[in-house]
């Protein structure tokens, strides 16, 4: 049951991540409002994905390169697709935050893991 809970949540992730990148520029959900600062920015991005990357590590508890290779995929892939985009910008350092807050995320749920007890087999 636990794992279809865990499935829910990393789907109900990604698809705001999702939404939040290909989404028109008006419509694109904010925290502060359209004005935000830099770092604000980069908070939210480092964040879901590390969340996207947490999430993912608990769905894959022994497959670390897997974990960490799907959230850098999925943050390279939606950076590409966002130049499609008319009104976004893809970035190089934008790739390089998400990738960085999703291998935090994987690398901290790893660390919970290790010190989690293993059920019997």
């Amino acid at each position: 049951m636990r794992r279809n809970h865990l499935i829910a949540a990393a789907g109900v992730c990604f698809a705001l991540i999702v939404y939040a990148t290909l989404a028109r520029l008006a419509g694109r959900p904010v925290l502060i409002g359209h004005h935000e600062a830099y770092w604000v920015v980069v908070i939210e991005r480092f964040s879901v994905y590390g969340l996207l990357g947490f999430l993912l590590s608990f769905l894959l508890p022994v497959r670390l390169t897997l974990a960490c290779s799907l959230v850098v995929a999925v943050a390279m892939g939606l950076e590409i697709l966002q130049a499609m985009t008319p009104d976004r910008d893809p970035g190089f350092l934008d790739v390089l935050q998400k990738a960085a807050g999703g291998t935090v995320g994987v690398l901290l749920a790893q660390t919970i893991l290790a010190f989690l007890p293993r059920p019997p087999s």
